[in-house]
């Protein structure tokens, strides 16, 4: 006869076997392994498939599309036409000049041994004028010279401004090219969180079918895969402005589909004391300010010039001719012409005497302008130096923060491997497993941030010392 006194011992040996039975019988599917990370060129696998393009190639095309670049090489024509001598005042200047002159005169004259008045209507009469001049100033205090130098510390001026646009450009398209890869790069890590989230879903199906999971799980389980799925359709969306931006500083249609293909490398080798000097030596932004006191130096110079005599030299050749059919002769009506023609030559001088103190007043703020000119450069100093600074700081923590998230991306894998085996063992909570999931997201999402950052600060510092362009964007 049983009796019921035995029955907790009984249950106590039996327990180990009925949990063992109660466990779920697994999809045959294997399950999710230790995720790995993906090279930041692979395409994602809910993007769409398109052309490559390199950092290389997109500077290439924006050295010929972008319309900052453009618009600044026709200033550079510009300021390569303005340099001439004629410009500067040191050649002659020639003019030809013509008139040709028709009237039609009513002429009364009257006179005393007649009684009548000689009459004539409508009388016909034309001139002809017709010379060729020249002027070539010899003499204006040096003010030509002065000219002269100016405009080419004008044209050196623009070249630096063009420079300094090309740089400043190259830098835009590097930031958003890598802002491209930064935004593919966290499609793919969401993508590898829903395949953690596909994987809980089966699981937890699996103990539903068995009868040791409540279909709640399967839900919450759904819902979670869901916000997932809601944040990647946003992030793709992040990916096409991020496209259409790098398009539209390539100079090119903005719906232009592209796979970027060079990855975010951050140089760690740059050192704080050769970026300022190279700051000072190449910084165009610098070289630019520099030039501009020169110009000012000119303008007053110019000023000063022109309290000197000016002497020039002037020529010429004319003909005069005057057919005049209005002159009476007695009672008769008459034509008379004349004509005169030749060569004239001569010297022109002119001193300035007193003119209202305006030249006074002109050199005084030219001397303003100039010293102007000089804070100026020490304010651009300053600035760069600030930006250097700031830029080398954010540098330098980034790449701490860099090292320190590449080893936490490691360890936030191996804690998802492990509980999600764990998970499929039944040895935790739906709720331990998605914590894990977004562990890792999260971090996966920081280190490409940091990445990017660090690599934006880096863009800076080479922009700043005038190395983008040398150094194919900044790779």
């Amino acid at each position: 006869m049983f009796s019921f006194r035995f029955f907790p011992t009984f249950a106590f040996l039996t327990l180990p076997l009925l949990s063992y039975a109660q466990q779920p019988v697994l999809p045959s599917k294997q399950p999710v392994t230790q995720p790995q990370s993906k090279a930041q060129t692979e395409k994602p696998e809910t993007v769409a498939s398109a052309p490559p393009l390199t950092l290389a190639e997109a500077i290439r095309i924006a050295l010929e599309n972008n319309y900052d670049i453009r618009l600044s090489r026709q200033d550079v024509r510009i300021a390569e036409n303005n340099v001439t001598r004629g410009n500067a005042g040191q050649l002659p200047v020639v003019n030809g000049n013509f008139t040709r002159t028709f009237n039609r005169n009513n002429v009364r004259q009257e006179s005393s041994s007649r009684p009548e008045p000689s009459i004539a209507s409508g009388a016909k009469s034309n001139l002809l004028n017709a010379n060729v001049a020249a002027t070539w100033t010899i003499f204006d205090g040096f003010g030509m010279f002065i000219a002269y130098d100016r405009l080419q510390a004008l044209e050196q001026s623009q070249r630096q401004l063009t420079r300094a646009t090309i740089e400043e450009a190259v830098a835009n398209i590097t930031d958003a090219y890598f802002v491209v890869v930064r935004e593919s790069g966290k499609i793919k890590s969401i993508e590898e969180a829903l395949k953690i989230g596909q994987a809980r879903i089966d699981l937890t199906q699996a103990r539903v079918d068995v009868g040791v999971a409540a279909k709640v799980e399967v839900l919450t389980a759904r819902v979670d895969y869901n916000a997932d799925r809601s944040i990647l359709i946003q992030q793709q969306e992040f990916l096409k402005t991020a496209k259409i931006s790098l398009n539209n500083l390539l100079g090119r249609n903005p719906n232009q589909d592209f796979q970027p293909q060079d990855s975010i490398v951050v140089t760690e080798n740059l050192r704080r004391e050769e970026v300022l000097q190279a700051i000072r030596v190449n910084n165009p932004r610098l070289q630019q300010a520099r030039t501009n006191t020169e110009v000012a130096t000119y303008d007053r110079k110019l000023v000063r010039a022109s309290r000197f005599p000016q002497i020039g030299l002037t020529s010429g050749y004319g003909l005069n001719r005057n057919i005049n059919g209005a002159a009476f002769f007695g009672t008769q009506l008459v034509t008379n012409t004349g004509r005169t023609y030749g060569l004239n030559y001569g010297v022109v001088a002119s001193v300035p005497i007193f003119d209202g103190f305006n030249r006074t007043r002109l050199e005084q703020n030219a001397r303003i302008v100039e010293e102007q000119s000089q804070l100026q450069l020490g304010q651009t100093q300053l600035q760069l130096d600030a930006e250097a600074e700031q830029a080398f700081a954010q540098y330098q923590n980034r790449l701490q923060l860099l090292q320190l998230e590449e080893a936490n991306i490691l360890l936030a894998r191996e804690n998802v491997a492990i509980t999600l085996e764990r998970y499929r063992l039944g040895l935790l909570t739906p709720l331990d497993l998605r914590v894990a999931q977004r562990t890792q997201l999260d971090a996966e999402v920081r280190l490409l941030d940091i990445r990017y950052q660090a690599k934006q600060a880096e863009i800076v510092l080479r922009r700043l010392s005038s190395g983008l362009v040398q150094n194919g964007g900044g790779q």
